[in-house]
């Protein structure tokens, strides 16, 4: 099938994906919360004050014209205005998303380069006491909360020793800097425990294939072996793996942004839940829900990059 039709019927099949995903969040947010007219007035507001703010926010419409408002944002990203700071929440997003990709960005890449060569270098090694320090180590660094990281790598590198600073954000390149590399190198330190021992796993699978030991009986080094063969063949499930994560870079990382004081998407989602601010934590709920699938769709396609004897369907 032609790559070009694959994709567009792919998108076809994200039509009622989208629609079921809009469903769980009106049925989450407009029938199973509590009134939010209440929450935002509070206990002693009157009746009359809370059908003004329920006609003002539209939860007097019928609930199939509320579910019709959800899918139609989902489609146009027309999210209405918050609540809480009444901006244009499209406007928030398009601000937060800076800061946050600024943090994310290079903290994934960093650590995922580095997840993949310490993995490919201890599958050379594999049984080694290289091998079983590296695993000992991811095992320790994964059992370490994220809370103990942001707390001892404030208190420690930014407050005794004053390397890093301890928290804000200041916009554009290079200002940002100094204000990320303590919260980039806490999400290396995060994530290289998990991603090294799943890279591991796979280059393992792969490394006790026939046609490596193929390779090795025609004569091929090592290395050409790892880098041009075991390397290749692995990359499918890392391409899973990776792409997948895509996405929640975008939506920000909620705990760094929050106790960094970056102004990012996660910092404003966790604002929004602490304000009840119902609009924000939908937008932002569908957002997460329309990526997962466009990056879901982007995988697919680049398995047929990676390896041409998969067919698309």
């Amino acid at each position: 099938m032609n790559i070009w039709s694959y994709i567009f019927r792919r998108i076809l099949y994200v039509i009622p994906v989208i629609l079921g995903v809009c469903f769980i969040i009106f049925f989450i947010f407009n029938v199973c919360a509590p009134d939010p007219a209440q929450s935002l007035l509070g206990k002693h507001a009157t009746l009359q004050q809370m059908e003004e703010v329920r006609r003002e926010l539209g939860l007097n419409k019928p609930y199939w014209e509320q579910y019709i408002d959800i899918v139609k944002s989902a489609f146009t990203f027309d999210f209405g205005r918050s609540w809480q700071t009444k901006q244009e929440i499209i406007e928030m997003i398009k601000l937060g998303a800076v800061p946050s990709m600024t943090m994310t960005v290079p903290a994934f890449v960093i650590s995922t380069i580095l997840a993949i060569i310490i993995s490919l270098m201890v599958s050379f090694f594999r049984g080694s006491a290289l091998d079983r320090v590296t695993v000992i180590t991811c095992v320790a660094l994964m059992s370490i909360p994220s809370l103990a990281y942001i707390l001892f790598g404030q208190w420690f590198f930014a407050y005794e020793l004053g390397l890093f600073e301890i928290s804000g954000y200041e916009s554009g390149f290079p200002y940002f800097v100094p204000y990320i590399i303590l919260p980039v190198t806490i999400w290396v330190f995060l994530a290289i425990g998990p991603d090294v021992r799943f890279f591991r796993t796979v280059m393992l699978d792969e490394v006790y294939q026939d046609y490596v030991r193929t390779a090795r009986a025609k004569g091929l080094s090592e290395k050409k072996i790892l880098f041009k063969h075991i390397l290749k063949n692995a990359m499918i499930p890392i391409i899973t793996y990776v792409i997948i994560q895509i996405p929640f870079l975008i939506l920000g990382a909620l705990l760094l942004e929050s106790f960094f004081s970056i102004p990012g998407l996660g910092a404003m989602t966790i604002t929004a839940v602490n304000a009840s601010d119902f609009p924000v934590i939908k937008a932002m709920t569908v957002l997460s829900a329309v990526a997962y699938i466009i990056f879901t769709i982007i995988t697919d396609v680049l398995y047929t990059v990676v390896d041409p004897r998969i067919r698309l369907k």
